[in-house]
């Protein structure tokens, strides 16, 4: 009986371990063996709404019946909570009560990182050796990553500075130089200028990427803290991103109390 549970155990283990190993083949790489992330993926989440356990709700606007409504989602935070400091939490209170006036998505600002991952539009990455570049159908939003020497970044911005390096077949991204001007969500889950982002890829099987982001704040949270989700790769027929250029949707909201007549 022994013989034949420790032989039963051997099976398993090394049937995972041929299974894992080629599982690591399969996935697409570069010429120089080094994962290949080039593709069209997706997020397929209720985190632009919330990025914690959420329930559904009204939307702001009765008018607009089920179709404004927010969906229930589950949460994509590692243990469900965000560290907030006493103060940090007020605010996020606020903003999630006044979201659809004061959340920089409503203003066609660019999303910034990680939220601009796990919007409801797709996300194009280029791989090269020296550098990855990824492209947001999102206002047109774009960045990329430095897979040289790290550099600084020179100014701050909503997309922030990437510098990107390899630990095995993951991915790690690290990204500073963020302004305050962007949101994790449209909850008010909200960020300062110390945000630092570092972001983790890798494949769960080629046509999936686990997508990492460790968060931390030290000015609104009181320790780091982790987001997880997958990406999937659109694999409809003619997949590619398309131009959603939403400054001329929101000009109204941004500029109309310039106007030098009314609006007739």
């Amino acid at each position: 009986m022994f013989r034949a549970l420790a032989v039963l155990i051997l099976s398993l283990v090394t049937n995972s371990a041929f299974g894992q190993a080629a599982q690591a083949q399969r996935i697409p790489r570069m010429p120089d063996g080094k994962p290949n992330f080039t593709g069209l993926w997706q997020s397929i989440t209720t985190a632009n709404w919330d990025i914690q356990d959420h329930i559904a709700q009204p939307g702001p606007f009765f008018q607009l019946g089920a179709v404004g409504a927010i969906p229930g989602g589950q949460g994509v935070v590692e243990g469900g909570e965000i560290p907030y400091r006493p103060e940090a939490l007020a605010k996020k209170k606020e903003n999630k009560a006044n979201w659809w006036k004061l959340d920089p998505e409503v203003k066609c600002y660019m999303p910034g990182v990680p939220r601009a991952t796990y919007m409801p539009y797709p996300i194009q990455i280029v791989q090269g050796t020296s550098n990855i570049a990824i492209a947001y159908e999102y206002a047109t939003s774009n960045r990329v990553v430095n897979m040289g020497k790290p550099t600084e970044a020179p100014t701050d911005t909503w997309m922030g500075w990437s510098n990107g390096h390899w630990e095995g077949d993951t991915l790690v991204v690290d990204v500073t130089g963020m302004n305050d001007q962007t949101w994790f969500d449209r909850a008010g889950n909200f960020h300062s200028e110390a945000l630092h982002v570092v972001e983790r890829y890798s494949f769960r099987n080629p046509d999936v990427i686990n997508y990492e982001a460790t968060i931390e704040d030290p000015m609104v949270f009181t320790r780091p803290w982790k987001i997880s989700l997958p990406l999937y790769r659109r694999l409809d027929k003619n997949a590619q991103l398309t131009e959603f250029k939403c400054v001329e949707f929101a000009e109204e909201l941004l500029y109309g109390d310039l106007r030098r007549q009314p609006k007739k």
